[in-house]
């Protein structure tokens, strides 16, 4: 699993959890909150009631109390209002009274006049002097149909004299509930919803750049051109700057060694060549052997010379991991550029150059792409018989363009067909020659830098044929 989908996960688990508990005990508190409240309620009502009742209780005039009257008449006045939402169209309240012995002598919804209520816990309680509420449910089964009951005593000093109960359903306040309860389920679900895009956002986020400094390193141990991405100022963009620095620091080394052992190998050959030759000058010779000997030194201090020129340009693009402006190259102009750098040597080789350019467009360097393709005409002119016609065309194949050079020469043979890319490794020329064998490699990491390859292979027709291979430019 990876790790941003871990991340995500484990986030979303947290959050998960946390949301889920606190949306259980919101929801359950909503309704023993709303209850209480009722309750608290109901105490000040029964309390405030008892009070004014108290003195009709005491006379025992309560048939003819005006005031139990109006409690009486209570009940039946019509209400439509909207409570939050809630619509009202009744009022609930019941009160009863009862006489020292628990027995109702006055009942606002006149259902249980004359019953004994000593037992029930409102009236029981209060009698004795402690906090008498309860809540009974008209249906055993059906919490709903619950009806909640507080009472006071009535008081004739510090003596009671009777009890006044405030009862009322539970079902009114049931809508504040549900609809609490509905509130706190849907921004619960909202939070919820916008905690999971957040997660996932982070986890995008932090899994993109993951994947970016994985494609980056999965690049510099394939060995291919690799550039370290935007990563930011943060621990993920500080650990690819320090990759960024031990890949350097580690590949110049390696290169460095490298170099030096190949430079050193290729240079033996030379330099042993113009030791021997100025050896032998030091003797006494004829004129044309002087010559033949210092023609020698001149030839291998030049072979020297491009050895080590071709190296520093193969070592610049080697250590380049992108181009740093890329411009619009056209491919007419650059064959025409190409094709005056190598004239001269075609006519001292007498041979003859057909181009085939289509009518394209390239994203690079123009300088290192005119190197590139002249280093393939080199390969073309070198390999070539005198009188022969090498061909150069330009063209595009799906989204691809395609630039060949192809010659009329032996071809390569089937044990060097691996080696080409190979630094310093380069077959003897027809005329018993030898190039520094840079050119192909430098061809190749001018490619790489264009997004592009590099393939040489025998032409059917007979020759060599060496393709590049660059991305497509839409001109709009």
């Amino acid at each position: 699993m990876r790790i941003g989908l871990r991340i995500l996960l484990g986030y979303f688990l947290i959050v998960g959890l946390a949301a889920w508990f606190l949306l259980n005990v919101f929801v359950a508190q909503v309704k023993p909150g709303v209850r209480s409240t009722l309750e608290d309620t109901l105490l000040d009502t029964a309390h405030l009631l008892a009070e004014v009742v108290a003195d009709d209780v005491k006379a025992g005039s309560m048939d003819d109390s005006r005031i139990l009257a109006r409690l009486q008449s209570f009940g039946r006045r019509h209400v439509d209002v909207s409570i939050d939402g809630v619509n009202k169209r009744s009022l609930n309240y019941r009160v009863y009274i009862t006489d020292v012995q628990g027995r109702v002598t006055f009942d606002s919804s006149g259902h249980d006049l004359g019953k004994d209520y000593s037992r029930w816990n409102d009236v029981y309680l209060t009698l004795r002097g402690e906090y008498g509420a309860r809540s009974t449910r008209d249906a055993r089964s059906d919490d709903a149909s619950a009806v909640m009951h507080v009472a006071a005593p009535i008081m004739d000093g510090e003596r009671i004299i009777g009890v006044l109960t405030v009862a009322k359903p539970v079902s009114t306040v049931q809508p504040f509930v549900e609809r609490s309860q509905r509130i706190i389920l849907t921004r619960g679900a909202v939070l919820l919803v916008l905690s999971l895009l957040i997660g996932m956002a982070f986890a995008y986020w932090l899994n993109r750049a993951l994947q970016m400094l994985m494609r980056y390193i999965a690049d510099v141990e394939a060995g291919r051109k690799a550039t370290l991405p935007a990563l930011g100022n943060n621990e993920i963009g500080t650990l690819g700057r320090a990759l960024e620095a031990m890949r350097n620091q580690l590949e110049g080394k390696e290169y460095v060694e490298e170099l030096m052992h190949t430079l050193a190998h290729e240079l033996k050959s030379p330099i042993a060549a113009i030791q021997g030759s100025a050896e032998l000058m030091q003797e006494d010779m004829p004129a044309a052997e002087r010559r033949h000997f210092l023609n020698n030194i001149l030839n291998q201090n030049l072979r020297q010379k491009q050895l080590i020129d071709k190296l520093l340009a193969l070592i610049r693009v080697e250590k380049q991991q992108r181009l740093s402006a890329p411009e619009t190259v056209a491919l007419r102009s650059l064959a025409e550029e190409v094709r005056a750098d190598v004239s001269a040597r075609l006519l001292a080789r007498g041979l003859s150059l057909e181009t085939f350019i289509d009518k394209l467009i390239v994203k690079g360097d123009p300088l290192l792409l005119r190197q590139a393709v002249g280093n393939l005409l080199d390969n073309a002119i070198d390999f070539s018989p005198p009188g022969g016609v090498i061909t150069m065309r330009a063209e595009t194949v799906g989204d691809e363009v395609i630039i060949s050079v192809s010659d009329c020469g032996a071809g390569i043979p089937a044990f060097a067909r691996e080696r080409l890319f190979e630094r310093f490794y380069s077959l003897p020329r027809p005329d018993g020659a030898k190039s520094t064998g840079l050119g192909l490699p430098f061809v190749r990491e001018v490619m790489a830098l264009h997004g592009g390859t590099v393939t040489v292979e025998n032409a059917q027709s007979g020759g060599v044929r060496a393709v590049l291979h660059l991305p497509m430019v839409l001109v709009s």
